[in-house]
């Protein structure tokens, strides 16, 4: 399904002769080229020509490239230079830091700086607590990765993932008020990295830890939560899981099962797929099967890695088989895999009233158009289908609300409260099979999430102030 998007999007400068037709016949070849026009704007006007400014959205790189060339050959034009949309607004990175208050006098510099300063440091190193009142630790959090699990790319290195780095910090502050700055790191040993981060730590009140692959990412994480006194979440495994709760409660709501009655599949046992599971099974489902390239994940494979081992424990399926063979009777499927993962004849064979959630990005594991009548209520990762569950309803709020208290940790229950949050903020007037996911511009989701995670942060006794901003006992 091709998909027009700002992301592939070029703006043309076009020397235009100043005849009837000429913009017609320009208009005329980006249509047949495929191309969508967006904008037009006149730049100047000059004896016998126009320089016109021509938007144009494509559906990739390729064809951006195609329309630009198509363009070039309409006669009565010139195309006197491109420009890439995405490149532009990634000029000279994304975000930049600021200052909270002004230094015009001596004054200001006294107190900013030396010589007062040292006051400020002294009264840290004497009651080291006060550090989150007199710094920025209490509103900033580190975005760290190692470049090796980058969007769909791979391991591209750590200058390669800053972009994505930058892309976290904006929408954390965006959506969040939160400062977040990126750490690329140029390791990828565990212990490297662990001690990096564990470095830093001082200067941070939270982690997220960010595109490092599988299995390493499941140590560094639980090395860090056990050294650190700071919240340390692995985005790629817990906000997908927080969404993916949210989206499912919502999708329960729509079909009228219970939580604890469902059958649930899932295909790619990888840092997301376990995250899932286990936050289903916080939230109450009883029946997981997960699934892998090579078919169901269970304890009698001897091909498993120490993770799906204790997987196929922890879920401990009856099935054997593919995929398709565990989805039928299964209500909900949850694809966090690749293309192809399962078969139309497999979701065909799902319980009545089935949920689909075909995640992967860009081309999800089966399309809703391949499925469209068998199943209830679908869900994708993708922005050109309804139901998008996007990692950004869940990370900004729940660091929100972990800052908010000075949580020491974010525990699986402030995940799974955090997962309830989204789905409560689409009323049971609005819910429908094909609005089952909040927007991600809508500014009440953040409100939500942060309110009941700094809730669950005190009642698991991680938070070290109340939200009345009294400190805790």
């Amino acid at each position: 399904m091709s998909h027009y998007s700002a992301s592939f999007s070029v703006t043309i400068r076009v020397r235009l002769v100043d005849s009837p037709g000429t913009f017609a016949d320009l208009a005329r070849a980006i249509a047949d080229a495929g191309g969508l026009l967006d904008a037009i704007d006149l730049v100047r006007i000059e004896s016998g020509a126009k320089i016109r400014d021509v938007t144009v959205l494509a559906t990739d790189a390729e064809h951006a490239d195609a329309i630009v060339a198509v363009c070039r050959a309409v006669p009565g034009i010139e195309v006197e230079r491109t420009s890439d949309r995405t490149f532009l607004l990634h000029l000279g990175g994304k975000i930049h830091m600021a200052a909270n208050l002004p230094v015009k006098t001596r004054d200001d510099l006294s107190m900013a700086y030396t010589p007062g300063v040292a006051r400020v440091c002294r009264a840290i190193a004497d009651d080291p607590e006060s550090v989150w009142n007199l710094t920025v630790k209490r509103n900033t959090v580190a975005v760290v990765t190692d470049g090796t699990a980058v969007l769909g790319l791979g391991d591209i290195g750590p200058e390669a993932a800053l972009p994505v780095m930058e892309g976290k910090a904006l929408l954390f502050k965006e959506f969040g008020g939160v400062d977040a700055w990126p750490i690329c790191l140029a390791t990828k040993e565990v212990d490297a990295i662990v001690a990096a981060v564990e470095a830093i730590a001082p200067g941070f009140g939270g982690i997220n830890l960010e595109d490092v692959s599988a299995p390493r990412c499941f140590e560094v994480e639980a090395r860090l939560r056990e050294r650190l006194d700071i919240p340390v979440f692995h985005d790629d495994q817990h906000g997908t899981a927080v969404v993916v709760l949210a989206a499912f409660l919502n999708a329960l709501r729509v079909v009228g099962k219970r939580i604890e009655d469902v059958k649930v599949v899932v295909t790619g046992i990888g840092a997301a797929g376990i995250a899932v599971t286990r936050t289903l099974q916080a939230a109450g489902v009883q029946r997981v099967v997960g699934c892998d390239r090579t078919g169901v994940v269970h304890a009698g494979r001897d091909d498993l890695t120490w993770v799906k081992r204790r997987f196929a424990e922890e879920t401990a399926p009856e099935e054997r088989g593919g995929a398709d063979d565990a989805l039928a009777g299964a209500d909900v499927y949850i694809g966090l895999s690749q293309p192809g993962a399962v078969s139309v004849a497999g979701i065909r064979s799902m319980a009545p009233d089935a949920i689909v959630f075909a995640m992967a990005n860009p081309t999800p594991e089966i399309t809703p158009e391949e499925i469209a009548g068998l199943a209830a209520v679908v869900a994708t990762g993708r922005s050109d289908y309804p139901n998008q569950i996007n990692n950004v309803l869940a990370f900004p709020g729940i660091f929100r609300g972990a800052l908010d208290v000075r949580a020491t940790a974010i525990t699986e229950a402030m995940e799974v409260a955090a997962g309830h949050a989204i789905a409560g903020t689409i009323g049971g007037d609005e819910l429908a099979p094909d609005y089952i996911v909040p927007s991600v511009f809508n500014r009440e989701v953040v409100v939500s999430v942060a309110a009941a995670v700094a809730a669950a942060a005190e009642a698991d006794g991680v938070a070290r102030r109340g939200r009345d901003g009294e400190a805790t006992v």
